[in-house]
């Protein structure tokens, strides 16, 4: 069986070298599906509990919301980055609170103080399923990610292959020592 919740993320990208209005900076509001899939957990009759999904994949997704994405080899991403470091923000600033923590993977890396993500490819719907995909498929049971942004979307199924042990008595994967962080159920 499968548990799925939902993302919003507001976030500015374009198309480098691509031919059309998408080679210009400009704005989405895409939605991100994230189902894991598993037995359903007898003692609380669930496959995962939906906010622990989000919560889980909320700390590195939110490094998207309301960022810019940029390619890596974007000569905007200079100019962008030089601006920051001019009005001193390119390192932070007071009012940067909502960030996730920074990640440096294949496919991208997240600079959450200056709320920028760096891709490798081309940041479409495609390329958003696969850097979640990236991003969370040791930490969830992903069977199935969608990624809906303007007029595209996109979908990837996967083969769920994570052995999750998880609590009895809340649902959410088990710590290091068979402790549920949340409820504190310990295993035997």
């Amino acid at each position: 069986m499968r548990s799925f919740t939902t993302f919003d993320l507001q976030y500015a990208h374009r198309f480098y070298k691509f031919k059309g209005e998408a080679q210009y900076l400009h704005g989405h509001t895409g939605v991100l599906t994230i189902e894991v899939e598993d037995s359903v957990n007898p003692g609380v009759n669930m496959v995962f509990p939906c906010n622990e999904i989000k919560k889980t994949a909320w700390a590195v997704l939110k490094n998207f919301d309301h960022a810019l994405i940029l390619r890596e080899d974007d000569p905007l991403l200079s100019a962008v980055l030089g601006v920051y470091e001019t009005q001193g923000i390119k390192n932070g600033a007071p009012t940067n609170t909502m960030k996730g923590a920074a990640f440096k993977t294949e496919l991208a890396t997240a600079y959450p103080d200056c709320r920028l993500v760096v891709t490798k490819e081309t940041m479409t719907v495609e390329g958003m399923i696969k850097i979640v995909y990236d991003l969370l498929k040791d930490k969830l049971n992903i069977a199935k990610i969608t990624f809906t942004s303007g007029d595209n979307a996109a979908s990837q199924e996967y083969k769920p292959s994570l052995t999750i042990d998880r609590c009895p008595q809340c649902g959410i994967t088990l710590g290091e020592n068979g402790v549920c962080p949340k409820c504190g159920y310990k295993k035997h």
